[in-house]
């Protein structure tokens, strides 16, 4: 998401402006009586307010078009009247006006997001269930593209320089080894790859090294540590119905959130993070992945039981819902929409991993509690 332009504070309207403008100053709108000055030279400009679209995913919010406050604060001042591009602003291009009772959406495209989304299902699921070794590789493609994508966003938007070598191949190795030799040996990995971001930062300018670093680790933790309890749910016996159950209950949790947030959803759950949430919709989730817990344990799972579904639900809709937060935090603080574009209609890798990545983990430890296998 790109930062809106904005005029100079203070610039007085045009004496003889272009034939269809007439500038009418709204409420409160004093002309300046000293030289303009330029906005870019004494404040900062805001990204746009962000709201939800119906889809769930984010979007700049329209209308928000307020002109310079005092002492040329940006976006403190009164909106601009209709038809007026605003002070400092060229008159030579008209504002287009919407017809009436016509609102503009920018929501998005459903149907490339229904396409995408049933291939990926149906390349994980065959993957998971035909052959164990190439669903790991899936997994090492996520953890990969998903550290690419979050890197980059880093890099454009603050500058900050995590270096994606080491973390991609110390991410690849650790989903590996927490597959092959288990989780002693992922920890093992772990702690070499937050050594090696530390190691390869030092060959460039020592300037910013500390915030590159620590962005590196939080990058090692968020990722390809998150993404290994996949691999060691899957590295049980019945591994394959483990994972299955961790996608389904997710799935059926965001599922449930949008159906009885879009249906019934009016207190917002936290307005300042994800406008789109309410309290509704995550009782909604709560409730759906309750039921489906219930049965995946009842009926999937070697050795469970369908009250330990229920807590398993609960768990799954409150780290899913969590984790979808978390990712949100982070884009509203990088000012951006989507992490990254490679899918169509659903965004990045990293914004389809949002609810799975902190669900994994707890999906796993409350199946090794109830099942005593993992």
């Amino acid at each position: 998401m790109n930062d809106s332009p904005w005029g100079a504070a203070g610039a007085t309207p045009p004496a003889s402006p272009p034939t269809g403008y007439a500038f009418q100053p709204g409420p409160g709108h004093r002309p300046s009586a000293g030289p303009a000055h330029d906005v870019g030279d004494t404040a900062q400009t805001r990204p746009m307010p962000i709201v939800s679209d119906a889809s769930g995913g984010d979007q700049e919010e329209p209308g928000d078009r307020r002109g310079p406050g005092p002492g040329g604060q940006v976006g403190g001042g009164p909106p601009f009247p209709p038809g007026d591009p605003g002070p400092g602003a060229s008159p030579a291009t008209p504002v287009p006006a919407s017809p009436p009772g016509h609102q503009k959406r920018a929501g998005r495209d459903l149907r490339a997001a229904i396409g995408v989304g049933v291939g990926l299902g149906a390349v994980i699921l065959a993957s998971l269930f035909l052959v164990k070794d190439v669903f790991v590789a899936v997994i090492v493609a996520a953890v990969v593209v998903g550290l690419w994508e979050l890197t980059t966003r880093l890099s454009e938007r603050r500058a900050i320089r995590a270096p994606l070598s080491p973390l991609a191949a110390g991410g690849a190795v650790m989903v590996v080894a927490g597959y092959a030799r288990g989780a002693e040996a992922a920890w093992t990995v772990m702690a070499l790859t937050c050594l090696a971001v530390l190691l390869w930062r030092m060959t460039q300018s020592p300037h910013n090294y500390l915030k590159d670093v620590t962005a590196g680790v939080f990058a090692v933790f968020y990722v390809p540590f998150l993404a290994t309890f996949v691999a060691l749910m899957l590295a049980a016996e019945d591994g394959s119905l483990r994972v299955f159950t961790f996608l389904l209950l997710t799935v059926v949790s965001d599922t449930g959130a949008y159906a009885v947030g879009w249906r019934y959803g009016k207190r917002k759950l936290a307005p300042r993070i994800s406008p789109g949430k309410t309290r509704e919709g995550l009782l909604g989730a709560i409730g759906f992945a309750m039921a489906a817990g219930a049965l995946c344990m009842q009926f999937l799972i070697d050795g469970g039981a369908w009250w330990q579904g229920l807590i398993l639900g609960l768990a799954v809709a409150v780290s899913a819902t969590l984790g979808d937060l978390g990712e949100s935090m982070i884009k509203r603080d990088l000012g951006i929409k989507d992490m990254g574009n490679l899918l169509p209609g659903h965004g990045g890798i990293m914004d389809r991993l949002d609810s799975l990545l902190p669900t994994a983990p707890v999906v796993w430890l409350l199946l090794v509690l109830f099942t005593g296998t993992g």
